[in-house]
């Protein structure tokens, strides 16, 4: 029974990897897909598509699906067309949240969309109700364990496009236009950053709100299920965890 045990928790840990690993996956196939529909195919023209497809390398994405992605986006797959989209609602709490992604069926995405913010009990709103709060943005975080000097790090953020910083419990925060992002972030990798904890070009909201623990759970529930949705693949919002709420989950 022990050696049948190991082997069951060994297949549910495999599970779990591979679980995470398909998340990721789909993940970086959505961004692709959305930044060469966008930017078009060609990394070398298109700075967004050429970050993607360097994480998708780096988590050993296969190249099939990778190619796959791009020629969807791009219209060369006959007989599939893709609509980009852009949602917006409120979910418990009155967190604002913005939804981006594209779809072959938009009467089927919206009413899934619709369902999810009602279920969490939320409302789908009208558009531009809550996207003027976000602003699109280059993020970069960095531990601290990470740099050997945390000034010299900041120097060569502040000469390759950083507009702010935020260091704050052992992690360097840097913020910049989406049109620095690439440029930043391969200067850093150059001055021997190698391991980041965020980098990404997201929204982030000027306003945040600090809900409860129940709306709190609410939310991330809602959130969860919007991200898992094969069509959605940005979701922002301007939820803030507080302190004692944080401590609590």
């Amino acid at each position: 029974m022990a050696g049948h045990s190991k082997w069951a928790n060994i297949k549910h840990r495999k599970a779990a990897q591979d679980s995470k690993r398909g998340k990721v996956f789909s993940h970086l196939i959505k961004k692709i897909g959305s930044a060469a529909r966008r930017g078009g195919g060609d990394p070398e023209s298109n700075t967004e598509l050429r970050l993607y497809l360097q994480k998708a390398k780096a988590a050993n994405v296969p190249n099939d699906n990778v190619d796959r992605a791009i020629l969807k986006a791009t219209g060369q797959l006959e007989g599939i067309s893709y609509t980009d989209f852009t949602y917006e609602g409120y979910g418990p709490g009155g967190i604002a949240i913005l939804l981006e992604g594209s779809t072959d069926n938009k009467n089927r995405t919206v009413a899934e969309i619709r369902h999810a913010f009602s279920k969490a009990g939320g409302n789908l709103g009208e558009n531009g109700c809550v996207a003027w709060m976000f602003q699109a943005k280059g993020i970069l975080s960095v531990s601290e364990d990470e740099l050997d000097d945390v000034d010299a790090f900041m120097e060569t953020a502040l000469e390759n496009g950083a507009e702010d910083f935020d260091h704050e419990d052992s992690v360097v925060t840097v913020t910049t236009d989406p049109a620095d992002f690439l440029t930043l972030r391969e200067a850093v990798i150059a001055a021997g950053v190698k391991d980041f904890l965020t980098d990404e070009i997201t929204k982030v909201s000027e306003t945040d709100v600090e809900p409860d623990l129940k709306a709190v759970l609410r939310v991330m529930k809602l959130i969860e299920t919007l991200e898992d949705s094969d069509d959605i693949e940005n979701v922002y919002h301007n939820m803030e965890i507080s302190a004692e709420v944080a401590e609590a989950l």
